[in-house]
């Protein structure tokens, strides 16, 4: 049965976000699934606006104690030779972790806040019912948001600004008081290091680093006991001292009264990967403890959802936010009220498979960070259509280049798309994987009239290689596996596929089952019927048969120029570490193989890849070794023949005589007539042999 939900504000409110998340709806990356995926789950719409509506008494600072441990951080700590340095470092440890606290909160509020309004802002037909949560989290946003700036010292923020904005000064390297560090250049580098290490902590800092480690940069390595290192040190607390008090200079001259308005642009958060150990912070995660410092205390207004905020600031502060722009994008005035055309692209039908596609709508930047949450979404190939270039494959990541360039397309399938009609029968007729390990890979020494003879280089054994190359334990990945092959086959350059590597640092490249699918290994590859006749006898001799339609048959080569970084090797080769094909690879076709003597291959992969051979490719690839066979038994320079045989050859070369290697459609081409020619040749010789016979 069949039930058409109207998806309102009624049916969201009834909707259980577990279900929504993990239930066994009917794809996860359809426009259905994902909306699904952005309501339900730990980090969806549904348990979003539940969170971070209200103080929670058993995991929170209260107010009392952020102002106390604030009020006990704004205290010089004693020395450490005073006897109540034990007490008071307890005291400020308490303090310093209420600090880490609150700001961990707010941080977490932010990022609650910033998913439920950017799933609003994807699905607007849920705003409505969902702003008077997002009401109550803004509120309790910015309580928060004053508790953290308890612990933010406006001054030591600006002074820390003055810092950052210095120049280098004339450094004392002439001092006497240093001679004790070493020669000229020896002084000059270290403190050139003292000053680089004082200014970029305090381009982190919320106020001015006087600590010891900064001029440690200026006499560490050096004993203690030496003479002239109490000289040297004191020398290097002055010259420290000296830059603190020109950058507390700086911060007084600038009027803390005058302010500037500015527009920040907070960078879209790195999906959090569970393939490695590193996460981000959420939307916050990027940026600088000086900068994170700086939020709370100038911040005006939020729109967290799309991560833009408004701050009111003094000059020096601005002029440093602007001056971070790999960290946070800054305006110096606040923008124009934003169009429709730069609002968020809101995800309705006909952006994914939920459309006829006469109906469907071009693919944004924004429809595809909402597809990568899709579990397995970034791992599939992609058939798009463009008014450019027509119809295409590509995999997830050059669509994310491409929108990000202002790209215009839509999306007709994934490769989970495939029908189940072609994927399962196919799948059960390449059979399961074979106990034995040695039949995974066929047969290689067959003779040339074996109907089975070059079958490594065909498509079937290339799609058993793709279902049997997986892991037991991963049984899902033989589908998957078949269901790339089977949109990868068309792909005229498997180069387009190469999708570099994700945020963790792993390639995106196809599995390598799937490229052991696609290419079969040169080694594999016997080119000797097609080459030209030789008349030594030291070496092997070809019989010249026409490529025909193995012509065009791409090859791929890590390197095919020797004068290049030197020999080339096959994408499956160890010292490439069997990566596959790469945009940067090398493409040749058979007729160049033969074509060109000056190539210089790995002798271990035998130095390139080649496409795997269609039915009727690999039938005049077995054609020609067949007649080759023929041709070198019917010279007694290269081999010789059983007279008792002859009958039997006159039979098979009638039958070569009907094949044509450049098949039904150029039937009267060069490499037609070569062929017959060769064939006709051998009848004559073998019926004159027959012939002479007593």
């Amino acid at each position: 049965m069949a039930l058409e939900v109207p998806l309102n504000a009624g049916t969201i409110a009834r909707m259980c976000s577990v279900c929504a998340y993990h239930g066994d709806w009917d794809r996860p990356d359809s426009g259905v699934g994902l909306f699904l995926r952005a309501l339900g789950g730990h980090r969806g719409l549904i348990s979003q606006l539940k969170e971070y509506t209200e103080a929670d008494p058993h995991d929170e600072v209260t107010q009392e104690e952020a102002e106390g441990a604030a009020d006990v951080l704004r205290v010089e700590p004693v020395s450490e030779e005073d006897e109540t340095y034990d007490g008071d470092r307890e005291v400020r440890d308490d303090a310093e972790r209420f600090r880490d606290l609150v700001l961990s909160r707010w941080r977490d509020a932010v990022d609650s806040l910033y998913l439920a309004e950017s799933v609003v802002a994807k699905f607007p037909w849920l705003a409505d019912w969902a702003r008077p949560k997002a009401a109550l989290k803004e509120e309790y946003l910015q309580t928060l948001r004053e508790r953290a700036g308890l612990f933010v010292d406006a001054t030591g923020l600006v002074e820390a600004a003055a810092a950052a904005s210095l120049e280098m000064p004339k450094l004392p390297t002439d001092d006497e008081a240093f001679s004790a560090i070493g020669d000229h250049k020896e002084i000059a580098g270290r403190l050139r290091s003292m000053w680089s290490r004082w200014q970029g902590a305090a381009a982190d800092a919320w106020g001015l680093p006087g600590d010891h480690l900064v001029t440690y940069q200026a006499v560490g390595g050096i004993n203690s006991r030496r003479k002239g290192y109490d000289g040297a040190r004191s020398a290097a607390d002055r010259l420290l001292a000296s830059w603190e008090e020109e950058a507390r200079r700086v911060a007084r001259a600038s009027d803390p009264g005058v302010t500037v308005t500015l527009t920040a642009h907070l960078q879209e958060p790195r999906n959090e990967d569970p393939h490695t150990r590193q996460r981000e912070r959420g939307l916050l995660g990027g940026l600088d403890n000086w900068t994170l410092g700086v939020l709370p205390t100038y911040l005006t207004t939020a729109d967290w959802g799309r991560r833009r905020l408004t701050l009111r600031a003094p000059q020096l502060i601005v002029d440093q936010l602007l001056a971070r722009a790999a960290l946070v994008r800054c305006e110096p005035e606040p923008p124009a009220a934003p169009t429709a055309a730069g609002e968020a692209s809101p995800l309705g039908p006909g952006v994914f498979d939920d459309t006829a596609v006469h109906q469907r709508r071009p693919l944004t930047a924004e429809h595809l960070r909402l597809l990568s949450t899709a579990p397995g979404a970034e791992d599939q190939l992609y058939t798009v259509f463009s008014t450019d270039a027509g119809t295409e494959v590509l995999p997830f990541k050059e669509l994310e280049r491409r929108a990000a360039r202002g790209w215009r397309g839509v999306l007709l399938a994934s490769s989970a798309d495939l029908p189940a009609a072609l994927i399962e029968p196919w799948s059960e007729a390449i059979g399961q994987r074979p106990e034995e390990p040695s039949a995974l890979w066929r047969e290689r020494m067959r003779e040339a009239d074996d109907p089975l003879f070059g079958e490594r280089l065909g498509l079937e054994a290339g799609a058993e290689r793709a279902a049997w190359l997986v892991s037991r334990d991963r049984p899902w990945a033989r589908e998957f596996n078949l269901r790339l092959l089977a949109v990868a086959r068309g792909v005229p350059d498997l180069r387009s596929l190469d999708s570099g590597y994700d945020r963790a640092g792993r390639s995106r490249s196809l599995p390598h089952a799937v490229w052991q699918g696609l290419l079969a290994h040169g080694q594999d590859l016997d080119l000797e019927p097609f080459e030209a006749p030789d008349t030594g006898t030291w070496k092997r001799s070809g019989s010249g048969i026409p490529l025909g339609v193995l012509a065009h048959v791409q090859v791929y080569a890590v390197n095919a120029d020797p004068r290049y970084q030197g020999k080339g090797h096959s994408p499956f080769c160890s010292h490439v570490r069997e990566r596959g094909v790469v945009a940067d690879d090398d493409l040749l076709t058979i007729a160049d193989l033969l074509g060109d003597t000056k190539f210089d291959w790995c002798s271990k992969c035998g130095g390139y890849a080649i496409r795997r051979l269609t039915d009727t490719q690999l039938a005049h690839y077995r054609a020609a070794h067949w007649l080759h066979d023929i041709a070198q038994q019917m010279d007694p320079v290269r081999g010789g023949y059983d007279p008792g045989r002859l009958g039997q050859l006159v039979e098979q070369l009638l039958e070569l005589q009907k094949w044509d290697p450049d098949t039904d459609d150029r039937p009267h081409s060069e490499d037609s007539h070569q062929w017959h020619q060769i064939v006709r040749e051998l009848l004559l010789r073998a019926r004159t042999a027959q012939a002479d016979q007593p």
